[in-house]
């Protein structure tokens, strides 16, 4: 049989045409999609390769790694967890010193005082100090110390026309009392605290017991005066800490504040912030949701996705002000030549 050659190929669709006879038949030939290869992704180590990601060129930012996103639709979180308590020295030398009621709301000790001292110095040192709109705290004392130390004024007088953060020798400590002037709010919220439940050193005291060592602090989102979270023979699940810590973060993103500062627990942040990062490389999730140590900062990005917020942009320009048509191609030719020929 005689071979039959294309007498038209179409390079556009690589489609070629045949005729054989009377006969004309068209092949289409399928050209390799320049994405269809292997290629890194945001969930492989980038030590090795993996099958490549069903992306289009419409979400090529994600497959690369990178993101846009509108400067009015995020907030900057500031995280940090509590400096260390009474009950994490005990705890580490015996697990089952958790149980002690020796331990109710453990308060810091003197190491965690220093770390509180050292952080913020950190904070002033780099500026953050003046960006933080508001802090937020688990109300219990070993956090509430934690903010007031790190994000509170100095040393209270009676001089100064103003309510201190937090009184002398609040919860032993024996450390001086702290002023609020000028100093952003501290608001105490009982969605981030630890996990509740079978560990003393978990329940909080009353408000009302607060309120004598914390003035200032700002405990009106919290509706009982006792603690009727905390259940002494129910430790609340792992799974229940995250859904409670979305509630929070979906709660946070309703504040108008964009520099937010959050004093909270261990437990608390590494199931909350675990909830998120799945798109992320392995390692910038690990970087973000791995357990804290006492009194570590991590600054985080807080992106609003799903239209959640209602906030206007504040830096953003609409352009062409005043506005009106633009100005015809005939009259810019003839602008170009006058210019043109006052140049001659």
């Amino acid at each position: 049989m005689a071979s039959v050659r294309p007498y038209l190929h179409s390079p556009r669709n690589n489609n070629y045409i045949f005729r054989a006879g009377s006969f004309i038949f068209r092949l289409a030939v399928p050209i390799p999609h320049p994405l269809k290869r292997r290629s890194f992704c945001s969930n492989a180590s980038p030590s090795r390769l993996c099958l490549p990601c069903s992306a289009s060129l419409s979400n090529m930012d994600s497959v690369a790694g990178q993101g846009l996103y509108p400067l009015h639709r995020c907030k900057t979180l500031h995280v940090v967890r509590h400096a260390q308590g009474f009950h994490n020295v005990a705890g580490e030398k015996d697990h089952d010193a958790y149980l002690s009621y020796d331990l109710l709301d453990a308060s810091l000790t003197p190491l965690g005082w220093e770390q509180v001292d050292n952080l913020r110095k950190h904070v002033h040192a780099s500026g953050l100090s003046k960006k933080i709109e508001l802090v937020i705290t688990s109300p219990l004392t070993r956090t509430m110390q934690t903010a007031v130390g790190i994000f509170g004024g100095e040393d209270y007088t009676d001089e100064i026309d103003v309510i201190p953060l937090m009184v002398e020798n609040a919860g032993n400590s024996g450390r001086p009392a702290v002023s609020s002037l000028n100093q952003p709010r501290i608001l105490a919220v009982e969605l981030c605290r630890e996990i509740l439940g079978v560990h003393p050193c978990d329940k909080r005291r009353s408000i009302s017991e607060y309120k004598l060592l914390f003035p200032a602090i700002d405990f009106s989102l919290i509706e009982s005066d006792e603690d009727i979270l905390w259940k002494e023979d129910i430790r609340e699940s792992n799974e229940d800490v995250a859904a409670r810590g979305m509630n929070f973060m979906k709660w946070l993103w309703t504040r108008k504040e964009k520099e937010i500062a959050l004093v909270s627990h261990s437990g608390f942040l590494y199931n909350t912030l675990n909830q998120f990062g799945n798109d992320c490389h392995p390692s910038v999730k690990s970087e973000m949701c791995k357990h804290f140590t006492n009194c570590e900062l991590r600054s985080l990005v807080f992106v609003d996705r799903g239209m959640i917020g209602s906030y206007s942009t504040t830096t953003n320009y609409p352009g062409k002000v005043p506005h009106g048509a633009d100005l015809p191609s005939d009259f810019a030719n003839q602008k170009q030549h006058l210019e043109n020929e006052s140049k001659a």
